[in-house]
């Protein structure tokens, strides 16, 4: 009887747990393969910044720095990850643990139906100097043209993107985990 719980232990050990299973990305092997860099340089603007994947007590995050400048007609500064696996129908939004220079972000999403470059659903949410978790419901992510559906549909997603965006800032923001619930 013992050997058979030690058995029943092993498999269940073995088995990714539910949040696992809702995982979307935590920045471990070989993250530069997943996530780009873009400016407002692809559209003659002027800011500029970085991503680097650092780790801090066994776990990578993204860090994303720049100067976001709303000359030229720019004003943002993002990383972005192209989804391969569609979020299941239930998936109700996303969440972030994330950290920075007390900002607001944004996180931006592209589905099917996002076609031209300023098509995306947008999300806000502040950072401060401690990780802390940011659930982002679906619902909230605002159409950026009338155009697309005016929410994003889990199974749809194409990309996520985190933004610094909008007006002229300095931008600090790190990313330890992307998730939906």
């Amino acid at each position: 009887m013992f050997r058979l719980l030690i058995a029943f232990l092993i498999i269940v050990m073995t088995f990714p747990t539910q949040a696992d299973d809702r995982l979307i990305e935590n920045f471990s092997s070989h993250p530069e393969m997943r996530w780009k860099f873009i400016a407002d340089t692809v559209m003659g603007g002027i800011s500029s910044g970085e991503l680097k994947f650092n780790s801090e007590k066994g776990e990578t995050y993204a860090r994303m720095t720049g100067n976001v400048s709303t000359e030229n007609n720019g004003g943002f500064i993002q990383f972005r990850m192209k989804m391969f696996n569609p979020l299941p129908k239930e998936a109700r939004g996303l969440r972030v643990v994330v950290r920075g220079n007390n900002q607001r972000y944004f996180i931006h999403l592209r589905t099917r139906g996002t076609f031209l470059p300023w098509q995306y659903y947008q999300a806000e949410f502040e950072v401060s100097k401690k990780w802390t978790e940011v659930l982002l419901p679906f619902r909230d992510f605002k159409a950026s043209s009338a155009l697309i559906k005016k929410t994003p549909y889990p199974g749809d997603l194409r990309s996520i993107g985190v933004v610094a965006f909008g007006r002229d800032h300095r931008a600090e923001v790190e990313v330890l985990e992307v998730s939906y619930f």
